[in-house]
């Protein structure tokens, strides 16, 4: 019996749609069509009914590891794994640590799954011919035949990546075509004849290969990867719900994609030509596209009131965002940054933020909003010895066990129910209830009900970072501030 096991790489950082995708909460997190699911969410779901289907095994950073378990449980799925990157590496090393743990989980039964390896911040418009398209990779993967999906152009496009086939491409999805080479992101007059060519299209990042056959041609080609992640696998270790990789060995291997290590490089690459509305989501401009427009061709979510305005991308999270007389223009609101740019520009987003890391501005990777395993904190204003805190706990959550050497915190219930322990003592408080948390004071505050926790946090005191946090105790195992 054939099984599937999707491979999801959640490690980007989206930087390319600052504001709203930043370090701390990336794009593939976030709702950014629709309102029913995050790409993430989507990526999963668009695969959800393909037959023999195992949990995905999802790649990502610890940072990121509770939101992709959040967002997991959110549609009711138990990942066969998530693994923690404790280093980024590119998608070669990722996709052999999948591959090594996809065989592994099925070393006793004597099937070699096959692997669907998806980004997981794609956008997929037709979902029946990406199904289809799907159907058809696993059956000539299931041959030993490595997959690559090519997406047919339908411009220029000077943003992607492209692949040769050895012969014309033609629309039909089931008929597959040998791989000639990969073409890194083009200049616009070689895009031109790259779009005039039917042996190209753009590369997809998105692969479907035997366990077994990626492995293989890795060993070939690249034997210290394969090496290097077996070490890392040995001497990683199960964190609640997560595999965290042995730092030390994964580090040892290239920073290498795995287009680069087994792809340009074998002869068992075969394209798959898609035609089914893909999109990479790379940047504003991709994402106005995409999206639903109004009679005057403008994009709007959130708070937005236009007149006299066309063709633009207009966003707020939170004011009310007024618009008169623009074309052509992305707007992005967010509580702590705004962006205002020509959509022509879109590709220079990633330069900007670039610019905001180098002069150590926090709103470079921080979202005001910090997501937290137990919920959520947001910062509301803030000084130099004084902050103040919206804090959202989910139900039955718990903070750590905690103490502050440079602070103390005043709590205020503004919906649900709160237990807190200070020292040794532990009181329940109720909606316009308070309490004080003297400095140097071990205390936790938890969530007994089945209802959200929400609450304002007042800190004061001569440090307020939040590595002033001294763990005695967590539920969710955490040895970071994270």
């Amino acid at each position: 019996m054939k099984k599937v096991i999707p491979i999801i790489l959640a490690g980007g950082t989206g930087s390319r749609l600052w504001p709203l995708s930043r370090e701390s909460f990336p794009k593939q997190f976030l709702k950014l069509v629709g309102d029913d699911h995050t790409l993430l969410q989507k990526t999963y779901k668009r695969i959800e009914d393909i037959e023999n289907l195992c949990g995905p095994i999802i790649i990502c950073n610890e940072e990121h590891r509770f939101i992709v378990g959040d967002q997991m449980s959110k549609i009711n799925i138990d990942p066969l794994s998530i693994i923690l990157e404790p280093a980024r590496r590119n998608t070669a090393p990722a996709i052999t640590i999948a591959a090594l743990k996809a065989l592994d989980h099925f070393k006793d039964k004597d099937i070699d799954p096959i692997l669907l390896i998806l980004s997981s911040d794609h956008y997929i418009k037709n979902i029946k011919e990406f199904r289809k398209s799907i159907k058809n990779s696993i059956e000539l993967a299931s041959s030993g035949k490595l997959i690559t999906f090519g997406i047919l152009p339908s411009y220029p496009a000077i943003e992607y990546g492209y692949i040769k086939a050895k012969n014309k491409l033609k629309r039909d999805n089931s008929i597959e075509c040998k791989v000639e080479k990969f073409i890194e992101k083009p200049n616009l007059e070689t895009a031109k004849y790259l779009f005039e060519d039917k042996k190209y299209s753009w590369n997809s990042g998105m692969f479907v290969c035997k366990a077994s056959s990626i492995l293989n041609e890795l060993s070939s080609f690249t034997p210290e990867i394969v090496e290097n992640c077996k070490e890392c696998l040995k001497d990683g270790h199960i964190d609640l719900d997560f595999l965290r990789l042995d730092k030390s060995s994964f580090s040892k291997c290239p920073d290498i994609s795995i287009d680069v290590a087994v792809f340009e490089k074998t002869k068992k690459a075969y394209v798959l030509p898609l035609d089914c509305g893909w999109d990479d989501i790379g940047n504003w401009e991709s994402l106005w596209n995409i999206s639903k427009k109004d009679n005057n061709g403008n994009t709007i979510k959130g708070n937005v009131l236009v007149k006299e305005t066309q063709a633009s991308l207009l966003r707020s999270e939170n004011k009310l965002l007024v618009c008169l007389g623009l074309k052509d223009l992305m707007i992005i609101d967010t509580k702590d940054a705004l962006l205002v740019a020509n959509k022509n520009f879109s590709q220079e987003i990633k330069s900007i933020v670039s610019i905001l890391n180098e002069k150590k501005l926090k709103e470079g990777k921080q979202h005001k909003k910090i997501h937290r395993p137990w919920g959520f904190y947001e910062s509301i204003e803030e000084s130099n010895c004084w902050q103040i805190k919206k804090i959202e706990v989910n139900p039955g959550a718990s903070l750590s066990l905690q103490m502050h050497n440079h602070r103390s915190e005043h709590w205020i219930v503004l919906e649900g129910d709160a237990k807190v322990q200070v020292n040794e003592e532990i009181k329940f408080l109720s909606k316009n209830e308070s309490i004080y948390i003297p400095i140097k004071s071990k205390h936790r505050l938890s969530n007994p009900s089945k209802v959200n926790l929400v609450l304002i946090e007042v800190q004061t005191g001569n440090y307020l970072g939040e590595d002033d946090i001294i763990r005695f105790d967590d539920i969710y195992g955490r040895t970071s501030n994270f």
